[in-house]
């Protein structure tokens, strides 16, 4: 029977995990390398331009100096809190490991139109995040994949630093108003049906329409929906957000102190945000969440 098991090795895991490790936690972090920004080329903030599979490297290299925490690969197939108030995960390999409380931290699946010549982009010239690729941008052209709210706002957003942006709805209209805003924010406006995206290799050039028009791009933000990887936060009795038409994100409900509702269990980083994820605030909620999870287990609660 361990302290905590940590549900996830992305930033705000390895943040929950070396706090628990600081408060003497035997903890298990569990590491199913699926981190969401390990095909961008770095990450922002206090680790700006340095590579994500850099960044957990000298995470997990922290933790080993612990010898209360261990960290191992693999996928939670299940989890259950068990009447007695303590969880049990069972791995995909039938393995199963206990607990007395939870952080899930698996960050969160990322979906979008998957247009040809769009994933072998992803992370570098295509992108999701305006606050995470705008420095990079320069003054590249930029088109803005998106209908609706979402993507009126997400072309506005980036304004201030690129001059060229068109706002693709890929066949969806807008309504006035929308069309206005864009106008006075000098967004261009295209909205035929994209059928793929082209350049060589992996440079992005134009982003080719249905009816075989094109329009040169250098660069492409692309609306996102985020949702749960699994239903391990459903299964273990935690509440979800509704998404809604601006952000579409379905995060794990949690209080001020990272509590889902279910005690015992904490959750951070993408997978409990239901703002524009970033690498510091995954840090910043995943030292929360072990705080937490460290003050509960001390109160024997």
């Amino acid at each position: 029977m361990r302290d905590c098991i940590v549900v996830g090795a992305g930033a705000a895991g390895m943040s929950a995990s070396l706090t628990l490790a600081r408060a003497r936690r035997s903890t298990l972090v569990i590491d199913a390398g699926e981190q969401s920004n390990l095909t961008a080329s770095s990450v922002g903030g206090e680790n700006d331009r340095r590579p994500p599979s850099r960044f957990y490297a000298a995470g997990s290299a922290a933790l080993t100096v612990y010898g209360s925490v261990e960290l191992c690969h693999g996928e939670v197939a299940r989890g259950v809190r068990d009447e007695d108030g303590n969880f049990t995960v069972t791995f995909g390999d039938g393995r199963r490991e206990r607990a007395r409380s939870m952080v899930l931290a698996p960050g969160m699946d990322y979906r979008y139109p998957r247009l040809p010549g769009m994933d072998e982009r992803w992370g570098s010239s295509v992108f999701h995040c305006p606050f995470c690729h705008d420095w990079d941008i320069g003054d590249r052209p930029l088109g803005v994949l998106g209908g609706g709210a979402g993507g009126v706002q997400g072309a506005l957003s980036l304004r201030a630093g690129v001059d060229r942006i068109t706002l693709l709805t890929n066949g969806s209209e807008l309504t006035d108003q929308q069309r206005k805003q864009l106008a006075v924010g000098r967004v261009g406006l295209d909205e035929r049906p994209v059928s793929h995206l082209d350049g060589p290799g992996a440079e992005l050039r134009t982003a080719v329409f249905d009816d075989g028009g094109e329009l040169p791009i250098s660069t492409l933000l692309v609306k996102t929906s985020l949702y749960q990887r699994s239903s391990l936060a459903r299964d273990l009795g935690a509440s979800l957000t509704e998404p809604d038409e601006i952000l579409d994100v379905e995060a794990i409900k949690v209080d001020a102190l990272s509590r889902t509702g279910t005690p015992g269990l904490y959750a951070a980083g993408d997978a409990a945000t239901s703002v524009l994820p970033s690498m510091a605030a995954a840090v910043a909620s995943g030292h929360l969440a072990g705080t937490s999870a460290a003050v509960q287990l001390a109160a024997g609660f």
